[in-house]
Formats: structure tokens, C-alpha cells, sequence
């Protein structure tokens, strides 16, 4: 099992999105700085050990989709965009191809199914799964389609890496 994976999300958000959301993408995605206040994501836990050597969990919040530059185990880039949609349908574009290790799972998971809740109308189906765009295993040639079913907010990336997950 491979202990990197590409990521390509693209998706078409609706309006609406509040200034702390929309500033709390844009630190996810490397495009601003951190906010003082998280709402998408809250939790990300990070064992530290303490000085009498106890390991302990922290909250540690780190942008998940923030790759840029060379791609580390995959090939190309990796980059994110947001830019606002005028016209129909409004609201933004968002496009995001970074490398996640499965240890970042559960947090990239709730960003995906917080991104899948927010998406245009047009891309959900009558099942209510979004499609966000695709994951592979840096060795795999061929990517998996990433979707979210919104009704039960499980993420296939997350069952796939995480088989025991939600």
C-alpha cells in the first residue's frame, strides 16, 4: 500500500459562503493566512511526547490542501486556485492537486464532505453523491473518481485508505 496519494479536487461551490469560510479555504488551499477562529475543519490531532517523555495529542491545524510547487512522489505540480464564478451558475471555482499521506485521512475527509455540503447544485446526483474530482496511489497509473455522498457524508477516499473508517 502506498504511502502517498495524489489529489485533484475540482468543484464549483455556491454562493453564499461567508467571509470566515471563504478566508478558511483559502488557508486551506495555501492561498491566505491562517484564520483565528476554524469552522470547516476544527480538530487535527498530532501526537507529541512531552518533556518527561508522555506522548500526548495536540491540536496542531495545518492547511490540507496546500501543496505547491514540484510534486514530491507524483508526477507534475501541485497548486490550488480559487477564483469567484460570475454568471451562471455564480459562486467559485476551486481547483486543488496536492499529495496527502494516509495519516491525513480523516482530516482531508471532513474537508472533502464540508466541500461536497457546499457544492453547486448541478453537480450533486439524485443519490446525493458529489463527484470532487480523483485520488491515485502514486504508483497506480489509472485514478480512483473521489466522491462524497452527502446524505451519510462518507468520502470513497477515506473508506479506501482507511477501511474501517466512516
Amino acid at each position: 500500500m502506498s504511502d502517498v496519494y495524489e489529489l485533484t479536487v475540482t468543484v464549483d461551490l455556491r454562493e453564499g459562503l461567508s467571509e470566515q469560510q471563504l478566508a478558511e479555504l483559502r488557508w486551506h488551499l495555501g492561498l491566505g493566512p491562517q484564520p483565528g477562529h476554524l469552522t470547516v475543519v476544527t480538530d487535527f490531532p498530532c501526537v507529541v511526547v512531552d518533556d518527561d517523555g508522555v506522548p500526548r495529542v495536540k491540536n496542531e491545524p495545518r492547511p490540507l490542501l496546500a501543496g505547491s510547487g514540484p510534486a514530491w512522489r507524483t508526477a507534475g505540480a501541485l497548486c490550488s486556485a480559487l477564483a469567484a464564478r460570475d454568471g451562471l451558475p455564480g459562486g467559485w471555482a476551486l481547483t486543488s492537486r496536492t499529495e496527502i499521506h494516509p495519516d491525513e485521512t480523516e482530516e482531508v475527509g471532513e474537508l472533502l464532505r464540508w466541500l461536497a455540503e457546499h457544492a453547486h447544485d448541478t453537480l450533486r446526483r439524485e443519490d446525493g453523491t458529489v463527484r470532487l474530482g480523483h485520488y491515485r496511489a502514486c504508483e497506480d497509473l489509472e485514478p480512483s473518481a473521489l466522491e462524497v455522498r452527502v446524505r451519510d457524508g462518507r468520502v470513497n477516499l477515506t473508506e479506501a485508505l482507511l477501511p474501517r473508517s466512516r
